[in-house]
C-alpha cells in the first residue's frame, strides 16, 4: 500500500482527484495529519465513511519503529529507526537557543564515499521515500510531544546525497513548508550536497526560500579531490561555476560546509586560499566550520578549537563572513552515520 506521509500537496490532490474527490480532500487529510496529529483513518471523522474505506484499503499512514535510541547531556536525541522493509536510518535532533533542528537523512547507505564519514562505511542501499524522510519528523516530534516542543528546522544532511534523491527530498520538503502541512518556514530548511551541478542549478529555479548549503571541506582541487570521490566527477572550478549560477537564479547566498581536519585542510594557507576561491567567483556566501567527530574507524583527527577560531578569524579578516557550528552529542554516537555503522556491525559480524 501506498504511503502518504511526506508527499506534497499538490500530488496528494491529484492521487485523490483521480480517485473522484474533489480537491479540497487533500487538504482535510493535510489538516488530520500534520495540524491534528492524527494517523489513524478512522479517526478523521469528518472524512466521509465510503473515503475513509478507500483510504484504508490502498493506503496507510505507518511511521518508522524506533529501534535504538541515544540520548545526550546537551539534549541531542539520536535515534536510530527501522523501515519497513527492515532498513535502518538515523535522524538525530539538535536543540539550538532559537529552535529544534531536525538532522534528516535521505537514503539508506551513501555511495558519495567522503574519506572522513562514517555514513560511506555502509554503501547506498536505496533512497529514501518522502514518507520515510517524513517518519523521521513525525517519530522526532512525538518524542519532543512529552516536554511541549516540536521540531522547528529541518536539515537534509544526514546519510545520504539529497540531490541523488532529488524528487522525493523536494516532496518531503513542499509536505513539511506547506501551511496545510507542517508549516515549517522555508528560511528554516537547509539542503546540504557534497556538489551535484546539475543539482545546485535546479534547485535554484525551484522558486523557493529554501536554503542551499555544499559539503566542500577543502580550498583546493587536489585536496578536495583526495577526501571527495565526488570531486572526481566533477572537480571545484565546475562546482563554483554552479554555485554561482544558483545564487544568481535563487537569489540566495549557499552556506560552505568547512570539516576541519588536523593537519589536512587546517592552515592559515588553507583559509586565504578558500577565502581567495569564494571571492574569485564573487559570491556572497559565507563558511560554516565544523569541529570534526572522531570516526574510529577513520585516520583523521580534529582540530584544536584555539585553531578553529585562528582560522575563522582568519576568514573574516579576509572579507568572508564565517561561522563556527555549536557542537551536539559529545557523549553519544554523534557522527553522521555512527551509530548506524555501530549497531550494523553488531548484526553483520
Amino acid at each position: 500500500m501506498k504511503n502518504l506521509l511526506g508527499i506534497s500537496l499538490e500530488e496528494l490532490t491529484g492521487e485523490f482527484v483521480a480517485l473522484g474527490q474533489t480537491p479540497y480532500r487533500a487538504k482535510q487529510l493535510y489538516s488530520w495529519i500534520y495540524q491534528k496529529n492524527v494517523l489513524d483513518f478512522d479517526a478523521m471523522t469528518d472524512v466521509s465513511k465510503a473515503f475513509r474505506a478507500t483510504l484504508k484499503e490502498s493506503y496507510t499512514l505507518a511511521l518508522p519503529s524506533v529501534y535504538r535510541e541515544q540520548t545526550a547531556s546537551d539534549g541531542t536525541i539520536k535515534l536510530l529507526l527501522e523501515m519497513e522493509d527492515g532498513a535502518k536510518v538515523e535522524t538525530v535532533l539538535m536543540p539550538y537557543n532559537y529552535g529544534n533542528a531536525i538532522c534528516v537523512s535521505s537514503e539508506v547507505g551513501c555511495s558519495m564515499g567522503c574519506a572522513f564519514c562514517a555514513s560511506g562505511l555502509h554503501k547506498k542501499e536505496r533512497n529514501l521515500t518522502p514518507a520515510e524522510m517524513m517518519g523521521q519528523l513525525l517519530v522526532m516530534n512525538a518524542i519532543l510531544a512529552k516536554r511541549g516542543e516540536r521540531v522547528t528546522h529541518i536539515v537534509v544532511m544526514g546519510t545520504g546525497e539529497p540531490f541523488d534523491n532529488y524528487d522525493f527530498v523536494l516532496s518531503f520538503l513542499k509536505a513539511a513548508n506547506s501551511p496545510f502541512g507542517l508549516s515549517i518556514g522555508a528560511r528554516h530548511i537547509t539542503v546540504s550536497t557534497c556538489g551535484l551541478p546539475e543539482g545546485i542549478r535546479r534547485y535554484g529555479k525551484e522558486g523557493f526560500q529554501f536554503n542551499l548549503a555544499i559539503s566542500l571541506h577543502a580550498p583546493s582541487q587536489e585536496k578536495r579531490a583526495s577526501i571527495m570521490p565526488i570531486a572526481r566527477a566533477y572537480d571545484i572550478e565546475t562546482l563554483f561555476a554552479a554555485v554561482k549560477d544558483y545564487e544568481q537564479s535563487a537569489g540566495r547566498r549557499v552556506t560552505f560546509e568547512y570539516i576541519l581536519l588536523s593537519g589536512l585542510n587546517d592552515s592559515f594557507e588553507d583559509a586565504d586560499a578558500l577565502a581567495a576561491l569564494i571571492h574569485r567567483y564573487e559570491l556572497c556566501s559565507y563558511v560554516n566550520l565544523i569541529p570534526y567527530n572522531e570516526v574510529k574507524e577513520k585516520p583523521f583527527r580534529r582540530t584544536p578549537k584555539e585553531k578553529i577560531k585562528a582560522f575563522a578569524d582568519r576568514l573574516m579578516k579576509k572579507g568572508v563572513p564565517t561561522t563556527i557550528r555549536k557542537e551536539f552529542g559529545g557523549d553519544i554516537d554523534a557522527a553522521c552515520g555512527q551509530l548506524r555503522a555501530k549497531v550494523l556491525k553488531e548484526e553483520r559480524p
